[in-house]
């Protein structure tokens, strides 16, 4: 069985979807979380969730990932406490979706920001106490277009992709260091941003939401859209001292419905 106890995790985006899923099943383990998104009654409301069998003393840091430089000066803050971690869960909501002929040049500075940008951010500010632990977990939760770009996704798949080669990257300079840096890539998960995804494109087809879900899970071989938690399950795997040995990957958690290797 997987065991984290003793280890610290900072999860991003975590009070829905999949980052909260992440935080939930991290701390099943005997992870203690560090929670970071913008609504502190969402964040408040979440620390409450999470799972303390093994004593843990779980919290939350209100931080809001279109403005990294306010995200650092608030993690610097929390860091001044002498918290160090072992596990850091990288997780954003994703841009609107469109046609990238039509994306102005502001929606991808932004996008890349609040990506890119907040994830280098991060791993600057906790690498050097992984590095001292010799030990160090670094999961992006990305998307499978980084493997196949997603049609109407524009923008997206652009900055997921500069995040996918960033990660790869830090893989090669970390990894002497007892640190992995992954991804994971969710399929069509359950989560509001499929839900608008639907809707969205309904719209702009002509389609019923229906007829759209229907198409969506007609290309998945598992036939249904993922559940956060199935998302989170490889997010704990990968913070395991078991995945020593899987460094600068990309995972995909998709039913099925990628074409590629």
């Amino acid at each position: 069985m997987l065991d984290l106890t003793g280890k610290k995790a900072m999860v991003c985006g975590s009070t829905q979807g999949i980052g909260k899923a992440s935080a939930i099943e991290l701390a099943k383990l005997g992870a203690t979380i560090t929670l970071v998104a913008r609504n502190e009654d969402a964040l408040k409301a979440t620390v409450k969730e999470l799972p303390a069998s093994a004593g843990q003393k779980h919290d939350y840091i209100v931080a809001n990932f279109d403005k990294p430089e306010e995200l650092k000066k608030s993690v610097e803050s929390y860091l001044t406490n002498g918290a160090q971690f072992h596990i850091l869960v990288n997780n954003s909501g994703g841009p609107a979706g469109g046609e990238i002929v039509n994306a102005k040049p502001e929606e991808f500075i932004s996008t890349f920001q609040r990506h890119l940008i907040c994830n280098h951010t991060l791993v600057q500010l906790l690498s050097p106490a992984m590095k001292n632990h010799k030990y160090g977990r670094i999961i992006n939760i990305i998307s499978t277009s980084v493997k196949e770009p997603i049609k109407g996704l524009g923008v997206s798949n652009t900055i997921r992709a500069a995040v996918a080669n960033w990660s790869k990257t830090m893989s090669f300079e970390l990894g002497a260091f007892g640190i992995t840096v992954n991804n994971v890539l969710p399929g069509a998960t359950e989560t509001a941003r499929i839900t608008d995804i639907v809707g969205n494109t309904a719209k702009k087809t002509g389609k019923s939401e229906e007829q759209v879900k229907n198409d969506m899970l007609s290309k998945i071989p598992a036939g249904r859209f993922a559940k956060p938690e199935e998302i989170a399950y490889a997010v704990a795997f990968l913070a395991s001292p078991e995945a020593a040995y899987i460094n600068g990957t990309n995972m995909p958690v998709d039913g099925g419905r990628m074409g590629c290797l």
